[in-house]
């Protein structure tokens, strides 16, 4: 799973080509803390399909919110730097997570 940054969010998602999910999660967060060896479980699941990454919104706030994230957690999927769809806060479950998967690849 690709970490990043306000340096490379532009260049790995925005300029990315294909699908890529963003797992938007910040310090302290502790339902993003719980949800990320799903996340992980699932990279390594689907990770040849598509590419998974994770943003700390806590050290990027201008990315999470220039992306609209108000709320954590966020998983987001993105097709060649576009937001196709996104799981926000008690919808972003590891089932929904593997649905909206499914649904791109």
């Amino acid at each position: 799973m690709l970490v990043l940054d306000k340096t490379n969010f532009d260049e790995e998602v925005l300029q990315g080509q294909g699908y890529i999910l963003v797992d938007f999660f910040g310090d302290g967060c502790a339902p993003c803390e719980a949800l990320m060896p799903h996340v992980m479980e699932l990279s390594e699941k689907y990770g040849d399909k598509l590419k998974f990454t994770k943003l700390n919104t806590t050290k990027a706030r201008r990315v999470a919110i220039g992306q609209k994230v108000l709320g954590l957690p966020v998983i987001a999927m993105y097709k060649d730097g576009e937001k196709v769809e996104e799981l926000i806060k008690e919808d972003a479950t590891p089932e929904n997570i593997e649905a909206m998967i499914q649904k791109y690849i």
